[in-house]
Parts: C-alpha cells; sequence; structure tokens
C-alpha cells in the first residue's frame, strides 16, 4: 500500500479518536477532573517560556513516537492505540476547555503548534503503520519477506521527518502559545 494511504489511516483513527473525545460516551470529563489539576501542578513545575518545557514536550512527544514505532510490528495495536487515544484526549479536552473558555481560546492554544505536531504525528504513526502492516504480512506470507527492509528503511526516512518536526512544534508550543492563550 502507499505510504500516503497510511497517513490517511492515520488522520481517520485520530478523527475516530476525536469524535470519542467529544461525544465523551463513558462522562469521562468529570472523572479527569483530578488528573487534570496533577496536569496544572506539573505544568507550575515546567513553565512556560522555559527550556526545560520545550525539552520535556519535545522529549514526550519524540518517545511516543519511537515507543509506537518500535512496537508497530505487534500487529500495529500500538500505533492504533495512539492515534485514537491522542484524538481522543484531544477532543475530550477540547470539550473541557470549551465550557470554560471560548473556541476561539481552543484555537489560539492549539494551530500554531498544532498544525506542525500533527503533522508530525500523523507522518510518524503512518510510518509505524506500514512497517506494523509489513511485519505481519511477512510473519504469514514467505515470499513478501524480501520486503521487510526496504520496508523499514524508507519508514525510518518518515519518523526522521516526523522526529525533526517535532522541534519546532514543540518550540512554537512553548515560547509562543502561550502568548496567545494569554498566559
Amino acid at each position: 500500500m502507499r505510504y500516503r494511504w497510511w497517513v490517511i489511516i492515520a488522520i481517520a483513527l485520530f478523527g475516530i479518536g476525536i469524535a470519542f473525545g467529544l461525544a465523551d460516551p463513558f462522562n469521562t470529563a468529570g472523572l479527569l477532573s483530578d488528573e487534570l489539576a496533577s496536569l496544572g501542578e506539573l505544568a507550575g513545575i515546567l513553565a512556560p517560556f522555559t527550556f526545560s518545557m520545550f525539552i520535556f514536550i519535545f522529549i514526550k512527544n519524540v518517545t511516543t513516537l519511537l515507543f509506537s514505532f518500535a512496537l508497530s510490528p505487534l500487529f500495529c495495536i500500538v500505533p492504533v492505540v495512539t492515534l485514537v487515544l491522542n484524538g481522543g484526549i484531544l477532543g475530550l479536552i477540547a470539550t473541557i476547555v470549551m465550557e470554560q473558555e471560548s473556541l476561539g481560546f481552543i484555537l489560539a492554544g492549539l494551530l500554531p503548534h498544532g498544525i506542525i505536531e500533527l503533522s508530525a504525528l500523523f507522518i510518524g504513526e503512518a510510518a509505524a503503520l506500514s512497517l506494523g502492516a509489513m511485519a505481519v504480512i511477512a510473519l504469514f506470507k514467505k515470499e513478501k519477506r524480501g520486503l521487510l527492509l526496504p520496508n523499514l528503511k524508507q519508514n525510518l526516512k518518515y519518523l526522521a521527518l516526523a522526529v525533526a518536526l517535532m522541534l519546532p512544534a514543540a518550540a512554537i508550543e512553548t515560547f509562543l502559545t502561550p502568548l496567545l492563550i494569554g498566559y
């Protein structure tokens, strides 16, 4: 399958997660209030406009991509869960913030870095899905095993691009987003 289709699948899985998060069928918004308070405390320690916050965001995002890529041969479970869960969290938090703030606040907080970060997420997770699918195919079809190494090499290039995109995304999230939301 062409890489473009893997990107479309990644976006679709993320979209499914957003839909679940916005709908909140399990009423998790009420259950997450304590967790959101904990995140507030962490944000106090890792304040915006600091290099430590930039490093924290970058490492967190890159670790997610690398973990997902490395475990993708396990039937693509980790990339699928990563995409749906991240979309769900985004939808859920958007719902909670929308009740307290406005759509403009959410867009100001997400769009500047989100355009780059979500692109990186989709590129990296599409690479993980492609690798995972090829690993599963190679596991069951002996004649396809020769395609696994070229697939890995190509997807490592996409992964490297995704990791590189996480740098400006983390910088924007650390140094520009707080200004836009009036921190």
